[in-house]
């Protein structure tokens, strides 16, 4: 670019020394030479330019051949990058899959870190359950205080009630089932 600029100025100092010609100064030409690719360059990027609606038809389609890969077609279609990664972390070992039991029979497969607590599972559960309207439509907000406060999930007997508590000190392993469990009244 610094060589077109030079030859730009040579060029105009060129046509002051050639008599009857106007003469620019440096700033000019610098100025018209700015201008001129900026227009070309404008031009180029509106030619190669792709509406918002086509580049989301690419990224879905591309998307969609990539769930198909036998890694990751127990993702749904309209999937996140946040279950893209949970499903890679699950092959590698890195992750693990809890079975949660609700009351109507339903089982949720909810994926966490190894060493995941209590509380990581509960957002865990809050995210799949978010995830899942929004692709079945229905109830459009879920007070997860109120759930929290009337359900309590339970391994094996044990009612998980420490947020902090990590999900193996539980005994809580890969495909175990964790059930929710209403709390009952205190009199």
């Amino acid at each position: 670019m610094e060589e077109e600029q030079r030859a730009c100025t040579a060029a105009a100092a060129g046509a002051a020394e050639g008599g009857g010609q106007s003469v620019k100064d440096e700033e000019e030409v610098k100025e018209e030479y700015v201008t001129d690719t900026a227009a070309q360059g404008g031009e180029e990027e509106d030619e190669d330019a792709l509406p918002h609606s086509e580049i989301l038809d690419i990224f879905e389609e591309g998307l969609a051949r990539l769930v198909q890969d036998p890694l990751l077609c127990d993702l749904p279609i309209q999937v996140t990058l946040e279950e893209v990664n949970s499903q890679i972390a699950l092959e590698y070992g890195q992750a693990m899959t809890v079975r949660v039991l609700k009351a109507d029979g339903e089982v949720m497969p909810i994926v966490v870190v190894q060493n995941a607590t209590v509380l990581d599972l509960k957002k865990a559960i809050c995210r799949f359950m978010e995830l899942k309207q929004q692709r079945e439509g229905g109830v459009k907000h879920i007070s997860w205080r109120y759930v929290w406060r009337t359900y309590h999930l339970v391994f094996q007997g044990e009612k998980l009630e420490d947020d902090k508590m990590r999900l193996k000190d539980y005994g809580i392993r890969n495909r175990d089932e964790v059930t929710f469990m209403k709390r009952l009244r205190k009199k």
